[in-house]
């Protein structure tokens, strides 16, 4: 009998291999947290700055002990609540996690990924894995196998195709600063649905700052090591020119050439052909569900920009918004 596809990333995790596993919100390259020749690896195929730290994910919230020293009763009220989902915590790491996965940091991301394929995996396996995006750094996030397939080709010798990502944007990212919870990068956990649980919270993730022309030009600081994932200011970014936009009608008379990402209708006054809309019935989860493969499907044609219409800034509109600004470098119009 031929082995399983769990028994044969089973196997390549055991002996330094770098494999793909899907998630419920992308698709992201899997290595063990103990092997530095696998991790090497990661770094190496997304290019990668070693400022940037990766999300250790565990099959069982009991796995999460032996990785930290402790965790502080608001974060255990978030994993009882959001776990296994699209919620990481930040945590005093235990001697156990190498400091090559936290950036040279002390504290630690850890998080119960919801998709079964590779909850089965992560129970399968003696050792949690670290997993960022299936995608060279900065670019788009994979939400499909195929996406991770156009990146990579062969390179990853295992591929468990898991379907489209349900959720389809990187986990919310929480931590506790000054006694208070803090999220650092906005995701499909929202900052009011944190709140409802441990009072009021810091919103790093909207220290971002933006420049209000069309023309200023923004490098990330990658020299800097990163608190989480998702903090530089250039990061989810299409190959295409991409800009965030508040006001649309400033493009009425200059739309050829562009592409234009809405939310839930088109404009009259732009060309139709060229409008890509996210969710007709106004659902931010539906829309959040579509954002990359729609970014995918945007950033295959010959554009010359792609303007994204500013979301509602609550909930999971703060997250979109999150992922479009940084996608533009920072850039607002």
């Amino acid at each position: 009998m031929a082995p399983s596809q769990i028994e044969l990333a089973v196997d390549l995790l055991s002996t330094n291999e770098v494999v793909c596993i899907p998630t419920e919100t992308v698709y992201g390259l899997a290595a063990s947290l103990y092997s530095e020749k696998a991790i090497d690896k990661i770094y190496a195929l997304k290019g990668r700055p070693r400022t940037n730290p990766l999300i250790v994910h565990i099959g069982r919230k009991e796995d999460l002990a032996p990785l930290c020293i402790e965790v502080p009763a608001p974060l255990q009220r978030l994993i009882d609540r959001f776990w296994p989902g699209p919620l990481t915590i930040l945590v005093e790491k235990s001697d156990r996690v190498p400091y090559t996965v936290t950036a040279g940091s002390s504290r630690v991301g850890v998080r119960m990924p919801n998709h079964p394929l590779t909850l089965e995996l992560l129970r399968a396996l003696p050792f949690p894995l670290v997993a960022p995006s299936a995608n060279p750094y900065n670019a788009i996030s994979p939400t499909t196998a195929k996406h991770v397939q156009d990146f990579f080709g062969s390179q990853i010798p295992l591929l468990l195709d898991g379907g489209p990502c349900q959720q389809g944007l990187e986990s919310t990212v929480v931590g506790i600063e000054n006694g208070k919870v803090t999220i650092y990068r906005q995701g499909m956990i929202t900052t009011e649905q944190i709140r409802e649980l441990v009072g009021d919270v810091i919103e790093a993730s909207a220290e971002l700052k933006l420049v209000n022309t069309d023309n200023s030009t923004n490098v990330p600081d990658t020299e800097k090591a990163q608190a989480s994932p998702g903090m530089t200011l250039k990061h989810y970014a299409p190959k295409t020119p991409t800009l965030l936009c508040e006001h649309l009608e400033k493009f009425y008379a200059e739309a050829e050439g562009k592409a234009f990402l809405l939310f839930q209708k088109k404009h009259p006054a732009l060309p139709l052909a060229h409008q890509y809309v996210l969710s007709e019935s106004g659902d931010l989860a539906e829309a959040a569900a579509r954002l990359y493969q729609c970014l995918h499907e945007m950033d295959s044609k010959s554009y010359r920009q792609i303007i994204c219409e500013k979301f509602p800034d609550i909930g999971i509109g703060r997250a979109i918004n999150d992922r479009l600004l940084r996608a533009g470098g920072g850039i607002i119009s």
